[in-house]
């Protein structure tokens, strides 16, 4: 099974990048190769995620890397990465931005 990703979960990830890389390159790669090796993962077994209905009751389930939230809908074929965020967020915050991107 493959992915695909929300235009602005793309540019969730690079500014992910571009902050981890102010503080360190090889720190902002390795978090990169670990998102990258989630969202494989769950293209593989997506139902393995969590459902977080403090964030949305939408059917989208969620994994973590580090501190980072996957939002995605492991219905879609390809599964649909609708966001990455920073799961220390306010959840009022996170959920806004998820409530954004139906």
């Amino acid at each position: 099974m493959a992915f695909a990703l929300h235009p602005e979960a793309i540019q969730d990830i690079d500014d992910i990048h571009t902050f981890i890389n102010q503080l360190s390159f090889s720190a902002a790669n390795r978090v990169m190769d670990e998102i990258r090796s989630a969202i494989d993962s769950l293209a593989r077994m997506p139902y393995s995620g969590h459902r977080r209905p403090d964030l949305t009751s939408r059917p989208l389930l969620f994994a973590v890397v580090r501190n980072y939230l996957i939002a995605y809908a492991p219905r879609q074929d390809p599964i649909w990465i609708v966001a990455v965020v920073d799961g220390r967020r306010n959840p009022r915050v996170i959920a806004s931005i998820l409530r954004s991107r139906e």
